[in-house]
């Protein structure tokens, strides 16, 4: 802080070193004027990291303080670097016109801004809620709690102490800008390993039973909690209180729009894991981190903003709920039917601004007037949408009809008193409508009417005096005032009040004179003061109508990504699926909905599975012929039923499922010291131990990190264990080069063999990416080698050693023995982090103790 130099800070640093004090884990912005400026350590470190230019400030002793500063205009840009780099940044405003100080100016921290708590839309992905998520942990479990300050959406669930993998795919689903974590947390370092969020730990204190109760009864001005669900020390109420006692020091003002708390069960939803939303490419791809290919950069066709984030939100929570999905699904069907009512519905869409998170601006007194002329013309576009729906079928937008609020109220309190194209500050004056305001007029009047009103009063003067010469005139000592010269002065009236007696003239004043003074003078800041005034008093009216606003928003939203989905499934010719508890997927015809955009033609594939003959599927066929491809649409062809979407096929049965999980693909965790192999094993591990009959498994090449017969022996065993009914019995792909497999088909109940199927011409092969009954017989990896143009030497010689592999390979010449499958008991292990072995997943005797597998092994 500051040098220990002798000497006596200046009043103003110690001001700013007591706020600091307040503030010692953020960067602070002090107001200076029109700067904010930064000192000691703070300005070392935002010159370096905004590349500004550090100065120094004389602060009382020998030794300048270091110093640097940015406009106050620009802030913005400046806090969403130092935000995005992971620092706090205190934001420290004069709380007092410079103008009445009697001394130094009174400051204070007026907001805190960190990564979950940003409310400027520049700093923001419109598109994308940006969550903060608060964990508490104790002997009997997890309590999370989700707010999104900028919306006011609140939500909060809890798990038993066992389910940490649940609650890491709880965060996955919601992938928060920053954590909370109370002091007894015990696995901050792998969130802070799997996730880019900030995390922060709290005082424990704050997640206490009591001070959560009272937090959240004080908030929602409640006498308890039963109202919410919940109970004084519940789990999800020890973190929600705390996530509220921080939103509070934070924001430092009111938080009304988080109007209401919503306990929700994370069973409600489909699980996907991070792995699995990661490999599926859900909203965004693996290689560029890119929205555009990816399923919601199908999907999304919205209007708004707060449709973009409805939409993306079903697609990374897929129900569990046939009703729930049915009524989007009906919804759906309804606006692909009706393409002219649906483009209308579109073309209001486009007129509605980010009704949210305006009235989140509106709520912390931040919203300005353009903000509030978006949201007037939001709100007009209510009544014409309203009318569309009023015809309307379907449950869902039947309902929408009745529950949206037309708003009228809040449209006419805002065209009556603000411009069409206000300026953008409020202090400024300009944007109340004339005839508003009588006093406002009156005054506006005085300030473009004053000249006239000098020259009238001037005319008048010398018709009542007789003196011609008269004149009105001014200076910034005395003001307006009449000079009469000499030869005159003997005319003057007695109303006439000497000012200042001049060598050749005097100079005089009168009541009326003073009053036009006042008002020309005073106009201009008396015009901007009752124009905020007027403002502030609009913008606190519509505060209070906050909970009606976000009810209309929530519809609008909703009905977005309904219509949105429609407009895909009539553009993409997309069915709609049969959704049930049948435990059966049957797709006709269906098609990759990601490639299909991309590729243009796309060859579509059948699926069958359910829980009895066809639980799973063993897929063989070469490198390229398109087997992940497949399997990763089949997976999103549920997840998007589920979702409420129509999906790209013909006709499909989609049976619930309740969990997706993906084996995809693995590479190196260079961090903790992982081969890839043990990658693709803690995944599997993490499958065996996580799935049920009702989930959706799609694994692609188990096993292929390790040696031939080590990665033949660990795929079968996973097979079998899947296959069993008594262990898991889930609908599974199984797609592998491990051609032994195929042996199991009519040895295991449920398992059948499929093929990608490919013409061969010669040396070459054509890929006709069409899944069919039956196994592949070799995996024609030197034709797709020669696809790739290695050299036509190392091919051949590449035949050459193929053959002689085959003339000596033990494992085509003895059969696998499949008689002897044998059951397994299911252990329910909680794995420690980054240890899973292979002995946990399958028991301790299933692998004998050297590092590869014999033959021999597989015959025993």
């Amino acid at each position: 802080m500051a040098s220990s130099t002798p000497g006596v800070l200046t009043p103003m640093m110690q001001q700013y070193l007591d706020i600091k004090g307040r503030n010692e884990n953020c960067i602070l912005f002090f107001r200076l004027g029109d700067f904010y400026e930064m000192f000691f350590e703070d300005a070392i470190t935002a010159s370096k990291e905004l590349d500004i230019v550090l100065t120094g400030r004389d602060c009382g002793q020998e030794q300048k303080a270091p110093m640097c500063g940015i406009p106050y205009h620009s802030a913005d840009s400046y806090i969403a670097k130092l935000v995005e780099k992971g620092y706090n940044v205190a934001v420290c405003e004069q709380t007092e016109d410079p103008k009445l100080a009697k001394s130094l100016v009174k400051r204070e921290v007026i907001r805190v801004v960190t990564p979950g708590t940003v409310i400027d839309a520049s700093m923001l992905d419109e598109g994308k809620n940006n969550y903060i998520a608060c964990l508490f942990q104790d002997k009997r479990g997890f309590g999370l709690a989700l707010a999104d300050v900028t919306t006011g959406e609140f939500a909060a669930t809890s798990f038993p102490i066992e389910a940490e993998k649940r609650v890491l795919d709880e965060i996955a689903k919601f992938q928060p800008a920053e954590i909370i974590l109370n002091e007894a947390f015990s696995f901050r370092r792998t969130l802070e390993g799997i996730f880019s969020a900030k995390t922060t730990v709290r005082p424990d204190w704050t997640f206490s039973g009591e001070n959560a109760f009272r937090k959240l009864t004080e908030h929602f001005r409640t006498l308890n909690l039963l109202g919410f669900g919940m109970k004084e020390n519940d789990l999800e109420a020890n973190a929600a209180g705390a996530m509220l006692e921080f939103l509070s020091e934070m924001q430092k003002s009111s938080l009304a729009h988080i109007s209401s708390i919503r306990k929700y069960s994370h069973q409600k939803c489909m699980v996907l894991d991070l792995s699995s939303r990661r490999n599926l490419e859900l909203t965004e791809t693996i290689r560029d981190k890119s929205k555009k290919n990816s399923l919601l950069g199908v999907l999304d066709q919205t209007k708004t903003a707060l449709g973009a984030r409805a939409l993306r939100r079903w697609i990374e929570q897929p129900l569990v709920s046939v009703k729930d999905i049915a009524l989007r699904l009906d919804s759906v069907e309804e606006l692909k039917m009706l393409p002219i009512l649906r483009g209308d519905l579109r073309g209001l869409l486009a007129s509605i601004h980010d009704m949210e998170r305006i009235m989140a601006k509106v709520v912390y007194q931040t919203a300005n007037c353009r903000d509030l002329v978006a949201l007037k013309n939001s709100v007009k576009n209510l009544p014409a949408i309203k009318s569309i729906l009023s015809d309307s079928k379907a449950s869902l937008l039947a309902r929408m009809h009745s529950e949206i609020d037309s708003l009228e109220d809040i449209w006419s309190a805002i065209e009556k008193t603000l411009t069409d194209d206000p300026p953008f500050s409020v202090r400024d004056g300009g944007f109340i409508r004339s005839g508003f305001s009588a006093e406002l007029d009156r005054l506006r009047e005085a300030k473009e009417s004053g000249s006239q009103w000098l020259a009238d009063l001037e005319s008048k003067e010398k018709l009542e005096t007789g003196i011609k010469n008269l004149k009105i005139r001014y200076n910034k000592v005395f003001g307006y005032y009449i000079e009469i010269s000499n030869s005159n002065i003997h005319l003057a009236p007695q109303r006439y009040v000497r000012r200042q007696t001049l060598a050749n003239c005097e100079r005089y004043v009168t009541d009326e004179l003073k009053k036009i003074e006042d008002e020309i003078l005073g106009a201009d800041e008396k015009i901007t003061d009752l124009e905020y005034s007027l403002f502030v008093q609009l913008r606190s009216g519509i505060a209070e109508q906050v909970l009606r606003i976000q009810k209309a928003a929530a519809s609008i939203a909703a009905l977005d990504a309904l219509q949105s989905l429609a407009e895909v499934a009539d553009r993409c010719r997309y069915c709609k699926p049969v959704v049930d508890n049948s435990g059966i997927i049957s797709i006709s015809e269906g098609r990759h909905p990601v490639v299909e955009q991309m590729a243009g033609a796309f060859i579509p594939n059948d699926t069958e599975l359910d829980l009895n003959d066809n639980r799973l599927a063993i897929i063989t066929g070469p490198n390229m012929a398109g087997k992940s491809t497949y399997m990763r649409q089949v997976a999103l062809l549920v997840l998007m039923a589920q979702a409420g979407s129509f999906i790209p096929a013909d006709r499909a049965r989609i049976g619930i499922v309740d969990r997706i999980f993906t084996r995809v693909g693995a590479a190196d965790d260079l961090a903790s010291g992982q081969s890839t192999f043990m990658v693709e094993m803690n995944e599997v591990a993490n499958i065996l131990n996580n799935s049920s009959k009702r989930s959706l498994l799609v694994l692609d090449e188990i096993g292929r990190g390790t040696s031939t017969f080590d990665g033949l022996s660990i795929a079968w065993a996973v097979l079998e264990y899947i296959a069993d009914i008594s262990l898991i019995g889930a609908k599974t792909l199984f797609a592998t080069h491990y051609h032994e497999l195929t042996e199991l088909e009519g040895k295991i109940d449920g398992v059948k063999n499929y093929c990608v199927k490919v013409l061969e011409q010669g040396d070459d092969i054509i890929f006709l990416r069409k899944i069919a009954r039956g196994g592949a017989d070799h995996s024609y990896g030197i034709q797709v080698a020669r696809l790739a143009g290695l050299p036509e030497a190392v091919l051949e010689r590449s035949k050459e050693i193929l053959a002689d592999l085959n003339s000596n390979d033990i494992a085509r010449k003895t059969p696998l023995k499949t008689e002897a499958i044998r059951p397994y008991k299911r252990k329910k292990i909680r794995v420690p982090e980054n240890q899973m072995l292979m002995q946990d997943v399958f028991g301790s005797d299933m692998f004998p103790n050297e590092t590869s597998v014999r033959s021999a092994d597989l015959e025993s």
